[in-house]
């Protein structure tokens, strides 16, 4: 078998050297109208004709037409890239020998060059548009040449010839104004309009033989129906893949190339027209019907869309394309972002609890070290919150806020984007002391400061029985190291309120000195210790009445940060002494 398929090889090679079985054309042709070494491929009239170009070869078909054609019209539609092709008339000075009939001409064509000619050129275009060549009919030509080629890469076209005066009637007709209008972009959606086609209004309601076909993606418009197809799939890449590996296993180089060359050349069979559902059954139309308005959903924010209407003719097999559009769906809708100003105390509230469960805040530090001081502290008892600073997209800090007071140190970049989220809440919604908010801040420009403020090591306050008088109480709380401002408020209690314990009277933990009336304050002080174990100091309050309970408060305050409140306590004095 080897041998036989060896010498068939040789037996190729000679005869494509030594001369060639097919007959040879005259030297006085033009090399343009050299007979190519195949079998000749007619354009036949009123067909659907599809063609493939391979890249840098031109495709030639021929035809005739009928004595009484006054008129005619040749039209070719590219697929996707675009395509050189020209339509010229030939008539020959002499006729051919009387043996020779008519018929002979579909099956020798080559005998229709030998004699010298005159080649007139009717028609020229260039581009990937569809384009219809309209003309009257030359009398004395012998035959039309209708020559396609594609510079850039392999592709395809179609071509349809109709003779007689008028519209062929086989492509569907395009408005006037052959745009495709944006009636409404949204964030997901995005309604189109266009003039309708006068072949889908000039049907009556009972016959459906047209339709639109939206066609929607975010990589360009497409001038056909044909190129979307190619843009959605992978076919052609494919193929091309297959015949490279193909040529690849070739024995015989010189052989190969003239063998793939005729392979190229040589017609594909014309078969009747393909169904419109089987050639683009992998097209995915948006919104496919008669309809003239199209509402394209489902699709992603903030991104670029580009749409593609299509009037389609599903008896002939063609369509028509409108000029698309494209439009850019609307961004998300993302919360407001806050400034908070430099030592600004906030109080953030989130009311409704089936929504709005995050709010953002941004802050710059002053100064040149770029440095701040977030504090925070929740005032919702078991309410989840929260806190996420980030700066230029990163995420810094992501801490929970609870009851007691968060210092979050800002340092190393000029502006900051704060992010409260509310994460649950518990079975009781109220907020104690009657507050509307669920989180307190503040921030501040921390100028010298290289580092959190220090915190006492606890919050709790000390009353000395033995010092308890029957106008005068003596309290004692924990500082730090840091000169601070202390500030002792007070309260009298009424008897039930002192027979329940003080419990419900207690001040909220959130309550700040801001809260609290002039006439409540009882003294503000400074106080520092070096020594955070003896960083302990006292104030003797006077002027109580006796027997009689108080609820004191004392607050740490600075120049940045929210206040710290110590925990309320609860003294009775004496009523005797």
């Amino acid at each position: 078998m080897a041998l036989m398929s060896l010498s068939w090889c040789l037996g190729a090679a000679l005869a494509l050297f030594c001369g060639s079985p097919w007959p040879q054309v005259h030297s006085a042709l033009a090399p343009e109208n050299e007979v190519p070494l195949r079998p000749t491929a007619w354009f036949p009239e009123g067909k659907i004709t599809s063609v493939t170009l391979p890249k840098g070869r031109t495709r030639r078909l021929y035809f005739t037409l009928k004595k009484k054609a006054a008129a005619m019209s040749v039209t070719v539609s590219p697929c996707e890239l675009p395509v050189e092709w020209s339509l010229a008339a030939r008539t020959l000075k002499d006729k051919p020998h009387k043996s020779l009939q008519w018929s002979t001409k579909k099956s020798m064509p080559e005998v229709w060059w030998r004699a010298p000619g005159i080649e007139e050129k009717m028609h020229s275009f260039t581009g990937n548009a569809v384009n219809t060549y309209r003309g009257p009919s030359f009398p004395q030509a012998s035959i039309y040449i209708l020559r396609l080629r594609s510079k850039q890469q392999n592709t395809r076209a179609t071509v349809y010839l109709h003779e007689g005066l008028g519209p062929s009637g086989a492509f569907p007709l395009l408005p006037a104004d052959p745009r495709v209008h944006t009636l409404g972009v949204g964030m997901t959606s995005v309604t189109l309009s266009w003039a309708p086609s006068a072949s889908v209004t000039s049907l009556p309601q009972t016959q459906k033989s047209y339709d639109y076909c939206v066609l929607v993606n975010s990589q360009r418009n497409y001038p056909s129906l044909c190129a979307a197809q190619e843009g959605t799939g992978k076919k052609r890449e494919q193929k091309e893949e297959q015949k490279e590996k193909r040529r690849r296993v070739t024995v015989w180089p010189i052989l190969k190339e003239w063998w793939w060359q005729q392979w190229d050349s040589y017609p594909e069979a014309q078969g009747p027209p393909s169904s419109l559902t089987d050639e683009y059954a992998d097209l995915q139309c948006a919104c496919q019907g008669t309809e003239s308005v199209c509402t394209v959903s489902e699709l992603l924010p903030d991104t670029r869309y580009y749409f593609d209407v299509f009037v389609i003719d599903r008896l002939n097999g063609t369509s028509a394309a409108y000029k698309g559009t494209l439009a850019r769906t609307h961004e998300e809708a993302r919360a407001a972002v806050v400034a908070l100003r430099e030592g600004e105390l906030r109080w953030v509230t989130f009311r409704d609890r089936a929504s709005n469960s995050e709010q953002f805040f941004s802050f710059r530090p002053r100064g040149s070290q770029q440095s701040g001081l977030l504090t925070l502290q929740s005032c919702g008892g078991g309410e989840k919150v929260k806190a996420t600073v980030s700066s230029k997209g990163q995420v810094l800090t992501s801490q929970p806020v609870g009851g007691d007071l968060v210092h979050i140190w800002l340092q190393g970049s000029p502006s900051y984007l704060i992010h409260l989220e509310r994460e649950g809440t518990t079975t009781d919604p109220t907020l104690p002391g009657g507050l509307m908010a669920s989180v307190k801040m503040q921030t501040s420009s921390a100028y010298h400061r290289r580092g959190v403020p220090s915190l006492p090591s606890t919050l709790q306050i000390k009353s000395f029985n033995r010092l308890r008088g029957c106008n005068s109480v003596t309290l004692a709380w924990m500082g730090t190291e840091e000169r601070s401002l202390y500030c002792v408020y007070h309260r009298k209690l009424g008897e039930r309120e002192a027979e329940a314990g003080g419990a419900s009277a207690l001040t909220a933990p959130c309550l700040g000195p801001e809260s609290r009336s002039d006439t409540e304050r009882v003294l503000c002080k400074y106080f520092q210790e070096l020594n955070p174990r003896r960083a302990v100091t006292t104030a003797v309050i006077g002027g109580l009445e006796p027997g009689m309970a108080y609820v004191f408060d004392v607050y740490l305050m600075r120049r940045w940060g929210i206040p710290i409140k110590y925990a309320s306590k609860m003294v009775k004095t004496r009523k005797e002494c």
